[in-house]
């Protein structure tokens, strides 16, 4: 981030005292304490949503968040020359949920259960913008359009699209390196579960109707955006909030643990009573969480970040993590049978 982009903070009401390098963004230190400036690569107009979602958590209560900071003009966002877009947030000092200690682990799950109480009725009505605020609209123009809920049928759809256009790739390649010959070996089994999640999944979803609660999701639920700064958690890194049902998070944070945990069986069952003991999940939405942590997830990224990626070199971090995805398989499979077996 150069000086010039730097000095897009003249639009907002700060006195920047200093600034430091921190992870893919920069600190300021200003009258207002110490405070976060990076880039955003969303759409600005979601930025209304965002701001509004952290509202209706803070006022809530249970929950500790960071909170955008608005420009002078009320905006949640600037723009340098080229258009590019920054942001400026409210900055905690803690370090990152430690995934190798196991009652963090559960505190995580209940934070995530905490959220999710806080944002199941959607937007509050009084989490107005500041911009609104300012002139004076009404409260049904105030509030940011909701965007439609987030489709998972349509997402794996796309995937599995990719998944056989790489299967067609390898099969076209007339000299295969050791790696794109062991993709190629197990191919058929990944694609196959990633077909199943996906019809299984759209059979559910037809035959639960609106049985499927949608409401606001962090989005990225995992270790590095839950802080503990020895006296309480944080929550950051919002920008990919969106509507879904509420096991998207929990899908994303179980699946990260499970994998480094080699799908430990009581793991799994301890972190998912520690989120019911605080939010209990419907026959749905255990559905839902069941589909998603069957979809092969990790060897569509292996296989899509070597297809998006140049051939010429294959790094030997591809094969490694191939290797040990193959070779916990059963341990995946006994912890869905045995948890999911209803």
């Amino acid at each position: 981030m150069n000086d010039r982009a730097v000095s897009l903070l003249e639009q907002y009401e700060l006195e920047v005292e200093g600034t430091r390098k921190g992870r893919d963004a920069i600190l300021l230190n200003t009258d207002k304490g110490t405070l976060v400036f990076k880039e955003y690569g969303g759409n600005p107009d979601r930025l209304r949503v965002q701001e509004c979602l952290l509202r209706t958590i803070a006022e809530k209560g249970l929950v500790e968040t960071e909170s955008l900071i608005p420009t002078k003009e009320g905006e949640w966002y600037v723009k340098d020359a080229d258009g590019v877009c920054y942001i400026v947030k409210t900055w905690h000092d803690g370090r990152e949920c430690n995934v190798r200690e196991p009652e963090e682990n559960f505190a995580a799950v209940r934070l995530l259960a905490k959220l999710h109480l806080s944002t199941q009725d959607g937007l509050s009505q009084s989490a107005l913008p500041a911009k609104a605020e300012a002139d004076e609209a009404t409260e049904q123009d105030a509030m940011p359009k909701e965007p439609a809920p987030f489709s998972i049928a349509a997402e794996y759809g796309k995937r599995n699209r990719e998944l056989k256009r790489i299967r067609r790739y390898l099969l076209s390649r007339s000299q295969k390196t050791w790696f794109e010959i062991a993709l190629l070996g197990c191919f058929d089994r990944f694609y196959e579960q990633a077909l199943e999640a996906q019809e299984g999944w759209e059979a559910y979803r037809d035959a639960a109707g609106d049985g499927r609660h949608a409401s606001y999701c962090h989005g990225d639920y995992q270790y590095h955006n839950i802080l503990f700064d020895q006296k309480k958690w944080y929550l950051i890194n919002f920008e990919r909030c969106v509507r879904d049902d509420p096991v998207r998070d929990l899908h994303l944070l179980m699946r990260k643990l499970l994998e480094k945990n080699n799908w430990s069986i009581s793991l799994g069952e301890k972190l998912l009573r520690e989120y019911e003991r605080l939010r209990p999940l419907s026959a749905t939405s255990w559905i839902d969480l069941s589909y998603r942590l069957r979809y092969p997830e990790k060897f569509w990224k292996i296989a899509n970040f070597y297809y998006n990626s140049g051939k010429s070199w294959i790094p030997e971090k591809n094969m490694e993590k191939l290797e040990k995805l193959m070779a916990r398989e059963k341990e995946k499979k006994d912890f869905l049978e045995s948890v999911f077996r209803i």
